[in-house]
């Protein structure tokens, strides 16, 4: 090892220590977002007035990501990573309990308000990958995002088998298990932030640069094109996975999709119905799998082949994924149009991050990240609205669903396809 690397490494020892309760904090707290998504929309397909809102619970989750982003981020800003990632804990917890009531006396709106405060701690999740940053230096900063994104690699284990087995805890109320269980997971997960190391930002003096305006952050070309990749990226993600337990329950039970002979016996006994939803949650466990795995080596990619480079092989991944869909609904083509799409997410948004976190002053960090997530998550809230739409108002059969639902992928692929190849078009000097 060289001088310069055993530098590096002391250089970047409080980063290191930060990551790892990072990555553990996204192991254990990011469980729960796995398993509220496997049956968010399978539960409010059972107290919605219309099959059109099923997924609006989980469309009001990231919702309140959205209007949260902003706020969270400023809070951090003056009370420091510590604190916002414990409100968002507290915010978990909160809403997870909302959501329980709401199971027990059956009712859909007051679901929604719990869904709309899980928002708040998937909006402080979101900071983990710029909390890794902070104290990161350059070369470090994109593997320190990628390891903490790794984190999410035992989550997809934990969550949707967690997920699964605690659906039916308290047998006539499906689902209440499972949301006293992420209450659990929020009181418990709260004190990792215990050892986060990561000091608060500094007051600026009065006489201080203030940094860039919003608009004048977005017309930077790099910024924009940052915030748009990871848009697209997480939204056509969330369109996609939102809908997928509604596919493989609803082309099952009366579609086309046939139970294979190897899954037969992982799943307990129980109508058509129950089986394929055990089978659903196998197939978000490949995708989130998928999601986070490839973190191990992302960022090294990154700072190999340039941070344009994985995101446009991020995007390329995600059309595939949308083309493997499209070529039927037996569970072999769901797996693997999951699994692809898992892994597009993965290099389109670790990527997009990492751009985002070289393109700005420390000063400007509160008001750029907020307006990032803001604007990430505005776009995914829009594809989880349209996730319930387009899955059930698409058509007579599930099967139309599905297939208006990744046919949907395409205009934005071509977006964010054609503001990567614009940036790096541009003359070098700009």
């Amino acid at each position: 090892m060289t001088s310069a690397d055993q530098t590096q490494i002391h250089t970047d020892s409080r980063a290191r220590r930060n990551v790892t309760v990072l990555v553990l904090a996204q192991a254990l707290l990011g469980a729960q977002m796995p398993m509220i998504f496997t049956i968010g929309g399978l539960a409010g397909q059972t107290l919605a007035p219309n099959a059109c809102f099923a997924t609006l619970p989980i469309s009001l989750i990231v919702l309140g990501s959205m209007l949260s982003a902003t706020p969270v981020s400023a809070f951090m800003q003056s009370h420091g990573r510590r604190a916002g990632f414990m409100l968002g804990t507290l915010m978990g917890a909160l809403g997870a309990a909302v959501a329980a009531y709401a199971l027990y006396i059956a009712s859909f709106p007051l679901y929604l308000l719990g869904s709309l405060f899980t928002g708040t701690y998937m909006s402080a999740q979101g900071f983990y990958r710029f909390a890794a940053a902070d104290t990161a230096s350059d070369d470090f900063r994109p593997k320190a995002i990628s390891y903490v994104l790794a984190g999410g690699l035992a989550a997809a284990i934990i969550g949707p088998q967690l997920g699964n087995f605690s659906s039916f805890a308290f047998g006539p109320i499906p689902f209440l298990g499972t949301y006293l269980a992420v209450m659990l997971i929020n009181i418990v997960g709260a004190g990792l932030f215990l050892f986060l190391d990561i000091p608060n930002p500094p007051k600026p003096d009065a006489d201080a640069p203030h940094g860039r305006t919003r608009m004048e952050m977005l017309k930077t070309p790099r910024i924009a094109v940052a915030i748009i990749s990871g848009m697209v990226s997480y939204a056509l993600m969330n369109l996609v996975m939102t809908s997928t337990p509604l596919a493989v329950v609803g082309c099952g039970v009366g579609g086309e999709t046939e139970l294979p002979n190897y899954l037969v016996n992982l799943v307990p006994e129980g109508d058509l119905r129950n089986k394929f939803q055990f089978v659903a949650g196998y197939v978000v466990t490949a995708h989130v799998l998928a999601m986070y795995v490839p973190s191990f080596f992302t960022g090294h990619m990154i700072a190999r082949y340039g941070v344009e480079k994985i995101i446009a092989l991020g995007l390329a991944i995600l059309a595939a994924a949308g083309g493997v869909a499209l070529t039927g609904v037996q569970l072999e083509q769901f797996f693997i149009a999951l699994v692809l799409l898992g892994i597009g997410w993965n290099f389109g948004f670790i990527g997009a991050t990492a751009m985002l976190a070289s393109a700005h002053e420390p000063h400007e960090r509160g008001r750029l990240q907020g307006m990032n997530d803001l604007i990430v998550f505005g776009g995914v809230t829009v594809a989880s609205l349209a996730s319930g739409g387009l899955m059930n108002c698409s058509g007579g059969a599930a099967q139309d669903g599905w297939v208006a639902v990744n046919l949907a992928m395409a205009p934005f692929l071509a977006l964010a396809g054609g503001a990567l190849i614009w940036l790096v078009l541009r003359p070098a000097e700009d």
